[in-house]
């Protein structure tokens, strides 16, 4: 373990589109009414929110904590169950083989992994009792009147670099690599920057 004089090496990736090849929000939604069919009568009210997220009507936080009203009255403990039966049906034949190659190898060379992504903490941890990281990010939520309220920010841009900071706290730290599929906060950040395509080729990103 690196102590606090000593700087820590890191490679920062996105989740959705990035190492996971689909997008986790809708995908654990499928999975969720697979498992709950009676949860399908949200389906109008999802598309509508991401609707008004294309067209830039509504804040991120806001969008996360509409779209996911579909786990309402699914208190945590049930939530990270299913998550975990989602993972396990996902992992590892849908996710970047040559990123989690990259990731394993960096891993061997003493450089930490971080998974900074905009998705649910309450659904995302479980992931990583399959594929183990030193430390991830997502939107924090709390289970409050049977709903799910974001704590502060949406996990987006600048507040993956926020969290980031906030996991090392004055430890230094140096981002050496970071992969995402769209132009973010975090290439801008890393010494080296790629970007992930559609169809899981990886390019390098000229900032």
């Amino acid at each position: 373990m690196a102590n606090s004089g000593e700087e820590v090496k890191l490679v920062v990736f996105d989740l959705n589109g990035t190492f996971y090849s689909k997008s986790s929000k809708d995908e654990f939604y499928k999975f969720v009414v697979s498992k709950r069919p009676q949860r399908l009568r949200f389906v109008f009210e999802m598309y509508y929110y991401k609707l008004l997220n294309k067209l830039n009507q509504i804040r991120q936080t806001e969008f996360k904590e509409n779209f996911f009203n579909y786990l309402d009255e699914l208190p945590p403990e049930q939530v990270e169950q299913l998550a975990r039966e989602f993972w396990q049906k996902e992992y590892p034949e849908n996710f970047n083989k040559e990123l989690r190659q990259r990731f394993e190898q960096m891993r061997q060379e003493g450089v930490q992994l971080f998974c900074a992504t905009g998705g649910l903490e309450l659904y995302v941890k479980p992931l990583f009792d399959l594929f183990p990281v030193d430390g991830f990010a997502g939107t924090e939520v709390k289970y409050e009147g049977g709903t799910y309220k974001v704590v502060g920010e949406a996990c987006k841009e600048e507040e993956k670099l926020r969290r980031i900071s906030s996991h090392f706290q004055k430890r230094k730290f140096r981002i050496v690599e970071a992969y995402s599929d769209s132009k973010e906060a975090i290439l801008d950040e890393a010494d080296k920057a790629f970007l992930v395509a559609d169809d899981g080729k990886v390019s390098p990103y000229q900032k």
